[in-house]
């Protein structure tokens, strides 16, 4: 259990016994669905409105869905919803400013296909995210 969180640990988390081969399983799940998301907005608005307003619509349906993963199946944290999200959001929003970036990079500059760049760039973001969640994301101190 990260420092501070309270409440059972998730199913995942129990039977797994680790934390970090649960976190690695469902960020794998997560990784997958949000790639998912990608490639579904990049379907049906990227061709018109491109590739990064795809992205954007991408990260909203995939950090719900990765909250609710992290939230209920790894880490069972009560409480502090709201804040918890905004801690959770601060870390794929940091994400997302690395994924603006390399992403037209990758795309106008190293000529690469959209959805291969992406992939390459979830390998970056996922230790991003494991780093940020690990100690942040539904961290719990003593105070209010």
């Amino acid at each position: 259990m990260p420092p501070g969180v309270t409440g059972p640990p998730g199913w995942l988390l129990t039977a797994a016994r680790d934390r970090r081969v649960a976190f690695v399983a469902v960020g794998a799940v997560n990784t997958a669905i949000g790639f998912g998301w990608f490639v579904l907005f990049n379907w049906l608005v990227g061709h018109r409105f491109g590739y990064l307003t795809a992205l954007a619509f991408a990260h909203v349906a995939s950090v719900l869905c990765a909250f609710w993963l992290y939230r209920h199946v790894v880490f069972r944290a009560r409480g502090h919803v709201l804040r918890d999200l905004a801690r959770f959001e601060t870390i794929y929003l940091s994400a997302l400013a690395v994924n603006f970036v390399l992403l037209p990079v990758l795309v106008e500059i190293a000529d690469l296909p959209v959805l291969l760049a992406q992939a390459m760039i979830v390998l970056v973001t996922s230790l991003m995210s494991w780093l940020g969640h690990k100690n942040f994301s539904f961290r719990r101190t003593d105070h209010p």
